[in-house]
């Protein structure tokens, strides 16, 4: 029973709850990296389970949860690489200087001057 294919039921789901606990390690300590492998495994074991025609939806249930706080922290990851691309997509226009509008209209260009350097602070 080495194969996927060979493997019951209950322990290709349990090959997934497996890949879920694994895939939520990833995404709470941000191993992101590891996440194109997880899918992969992942989606090997749904097209295995979703072959088989006589298991009953409630044998999923606790799968399913743990596929939806998954997605949920999915989506949070999502969002803080998107936090972080804004926030240094508008770090880099401020050291391409401020950009302002006169009492005419008119575009104003001030250049950065001093350190580029990032303050840190605690």
């Amino acid at each position: 029973m080495s194969k996927i294919a060979d493997k019951t039921p209950q322990a290709l789901i349990d090959d997934l709850d497996i890949v879920l606990n694994e895939e939520r390690h990833a995404l709470t300590h941000g191993e992101l990296h590891k996440l194109e492998g997880l899918l992969e495994r992942k989606e090997a074991l749904f097209d295995q389970i979703n072959q088989i025609t006589d298991l009953e939806a409630t044998v999923l249930d606790d799968v399913h949860g743990k596929i939806s706080r998954n997605q949920a922290l999915l989506g949070s990851a999502m969002q803080g690489i998107k936090a972080v691309a804004t926030r240094m997509s508008e770090l880099r226009k401020v050291r391409r200087g401020l950009e302002v509008y006169t009492p005419t209209g008119s575009r104003a260009h001030y250049a950065t001057t001093g350190s580029l350097k990032l303050e840190k602070r605690a």
